[in-house]
């Protein structure tokens, strides 16, 4: 558990120390802090501690580079969106489109996220401690990449829905390995969804597989950041048990067409 800074109620909106800059976020629209980041960002600073971050969408959007967000709150719709490098660590819960067609970069969500995590996502790694709503990873893509969606928790219904590549991991430590998840892999047709336990409502066009070592490998891989960034126990958790769900089709809805 992360032990969230009290308030900053020394300065009003902007107080830099050290080439980090800290903002307080209390009744900012999102337009205002967004314009703010984007100002410092172009004059050189990497460092960013927002604090009372409540419902600010695009924060982050379209930034590269090296630079490293620390989010106090919970941050709006589209958080990451078009990112391409930087990292992002929030100490709350996300709202809906976390990483929308993200490129690249990193966001660790110590908290529960919305829906549509990881949409159109093409790059970087999302890690989400607890739950996900529905249609987490759809249309999710790789190109020369290969993006990465891991779900600590469990996941709403529609997970990977017409994923087109890259990597989601469910492990649902909230549900003990059981997953509720209908319609899982829903119009899939690229990449691979590792399950921990097995899911009970695979859809018809995606099909159950065991993995292979080099599924492990990945597997053990994704674990081992996951259980240090959240601070669990990975020697427990590599003797779990894990499926993969693959599509069975390339064009799985090829018999609608002619």
């Amino acid at each position: 558990m992360v032990d969230l800074p009290k308030t900053l109620k020394e300065f009003s909106r902007l107080k830099i120390e050290n080439n980090v800059v800290n903002i307080n976020s209390m009744e900012m629209h999102y337009h205002e802090l967004n314009t703010l980041i984007r100002d410092l960002v172009r004059k050189g600073f990497k460092e960013f501690n927002l604090y009372n971050v409540y419902g600010q969408r695009y924060i982050g959007a379209g930034l590269g580079g090296n630079i490293t967000f620390r989010l106090y709150g919970t941050p709006g719709n589209d958080l990451g969106i078009f990112m391409n490098g930087p990292n992002i660590y929030v100490y709350g819960n996300v709202e809906d489109g976390c990483g929308n067609t993200m490129n690249d970069g990193l966001i660790v969500v110590y908290g529960h996220a919305g829906d549509i995590v990881g949409y159109s996502m093409r790059g970087g790694k999302i890690f989400i401690r607890d739950d996900v709503g529905y249609r987490a990873g759809i249309h999710m893509k790789g190109y020369q990449t290969t993006p990465v969606l891991v779900i600590g928790g469990c996941a709403g219904d529609f997970l990977g829905e017409y994923m087109a590549g890259g990597i989601i991991l469910l492990l649902g430590l909230s549900g003990n390995g059981q997953h509720e998840t209908r319609f899982m892999g829903a119009g899939m047709h690229g990449g691979v969804i590792y399950v921990r336990g097995k899911p009970t409502h695979l859809w018809n066009g995606a099909k159950m597989m065991d993995v292979d070592e080099n599924d492990l490998q990945v597997i053990h891989g994704l674990l081992k950041q996951f259980c240090t960034l959240f601070n669990l126990d990975f020697s427990k958790m590599v003797k779990e048990e894990f499926v993969k769900i693959v599509p069975a089709s390339h064009r799985p809805y090829g018999k609608l067409y002619t």
